[in-house]
């Protein structure tokens, strides 16, 4: 499709998706769905009425014929059932998709810059598996779910127009449909234009600062944009230290620390695609004269730093997630409480610590008692100058607990 077609195709109809085919739950289950959540799981359903395929769009009700809501159904998933009504009033059509699309943008423009953000966080704006991203006038797909993939370009129609509406033109549209967790609802992973074809690298500018994002190859949609807000808030900690950024990526807080004054700052990272797209960005900015990367695995570099006595006045760790599910919680535990201890251990008395965890495994609790033990391992003692978690337009849904994923503390480091 090219983007005049996304412009021109309707969705303002009030005709209903619904098929002819009922869902009901056994009773007493679906607790978390009633609850406020938007996930019905394989063994709580009790009887499917009907014929439907994977992917339709159908009626859920309770085991006693009460309405709970319209949602697509996938017999290859162990979510058996995602929801995106709960009023048996408000039917699944293209006009009441439009609306759950134009509700998620008017969100982000009373809350943020839209030039650069995630413009559709999933169940958090209530539009189950499926991720929108938007870098300057391009948008980046990822679909997650078989019925969401079903409406995903009349969803992407709706987003085009209703940006068009607030003089957001959109040049492009790719898709980075290609992680392994859609294999889990019988998907193949897939990725490509879903528009004209344009040129994937992608300049973006977020806190003064520039990116070449690459969304063909970078990392998820191409950039981390859950970090923004973190990312600013390091400047005011940077200027005229000496910084080490840990699994830097593309540079991104290395960046914010040069351009916010730091004396020196050494970025570090296991990829040497990142390493380049990060030198790229740093010679974009001007800031290369003050920034050392280094292709190396962190774990095996920060021994070698603290043998040879290196210390810094701001340590930057900005792992990927160590967990991607609960039967590896423990060693995820033990790699952030490992990694921490080292990285404290690196910090000038006085000097901070910026420690992060992308894991919704890795809830709050459990990362603080990581990073407090070492602290003790590491014989420090830890001020905390704040606490924060991914910036707002990957909104918190507190009745879907996935949709919090993000921790980040920033330390003072206090050898007394």
């Amino acid at each position: 499709m090219t983007i005049n077609d996304y412009l021109k195709l309707d969705t303002e109809g009030t005709d209903s998706l619904i098929t002819d085919c009922t869902v009901r739950v056994k009773k007493g289950e679906a607790r978390a769905f009633k609850q406020g959540g938007l996930w019905i799981y394989d063994n709580e359903i009790a009887h499917i009425g009907g014929t439907c395929a994977d992917g339709d769009l159908i009626r859920v009700e309770d085991y006693d014929g009460y309405f709970l809501g319209y949602g697509f159904i996938n017999s290859a998933s162990a979510i058996r059932i995602r929801v995106l009504s709960r009023k048996e009033s408000e039917p699944v059509t293209p006009a009441f998709l439009r609306e759950k699309v134009r509700q998620a943008v008017d969100y982000r423009r009373r809350i943020m810059d839209l030039s650069s953000c995630r413009l559709i966080f999933g169940e958090a704006d209530f539009l189950p598996g499926l991720t929108v991203d938007k870098y300057e006038d391009i948008l980046v797909v990822e679909s997650l779910a078989l019925g969401i993939d079903r409406l995903k370009s009349l969803i992407l129609a709706c987003l085009v127009q209703v940006l068009a509406e607030y003089d957001a033109q959109i040049r492009g549209i790719y898709e980075r449909s290609d992680a392994k967790v859609r294999e889990k609802e019988g998907m193949e992973r897939t990725k490509g234009f879903l528009s004209e074809p344009f040129d994937t690298k992608v300049q973006i500018t977020e806190n003064g600062v520039k990116y070449i994002v690459d969304v063909e190859n970078g990392q998820k949609t191409g950039f981390f944009l859950d970090q923004k807000e973190n990312r600013r808030a390091i400047h005011r900690i940077c200027r005229g230290a000496e910084v080490l950024d840990c699994f830097t990526h593309t540079g991104s807080f290395a960046l914010n620390a040069a351009l916010a004054g730091a004396a020196h700052v050494t970025a570090v990272d296991a990829s040497a695609l990142a390493i380049d797209q990060a030198l790229e960005n740093a010679a974009l900015n001007g800031l290369q004269d003050r920034m050392d990367f280094l292709v190396r695995d962190v774990f095996e570099l920060l021994p070698e730093l603290a043998d040879a006595g290196k210390q810094y006045d701001v340590v930057i760790l900005d792992p990927p997630a160590f967990t991607k599910a609960r039967d590896s919680i423990k060693a995820a535990a033990r790699g952030y409480r490992e990694i921490n201890r080292r990285g404290m251990g690196l910090v000038k008395d006085g000097g901070f610590l910026c420690t992060c965890s992308c894991s919704h495994f890795m809830d709050p609790e459990l990362f603080r008692k990581t990073i407090e033990m070492a602290a003790k391992d590491a014989h420090v003692r830890l001020r905390q100058v704040e606490f924060r978690t991914q910036a707002p337009d990957h909104p918190i849904l507190w009745s879907s607990e996935e949709s919090y994923y993000l921790k980040f503390y920033i330390f003072q480091i206090v050898r007394v």
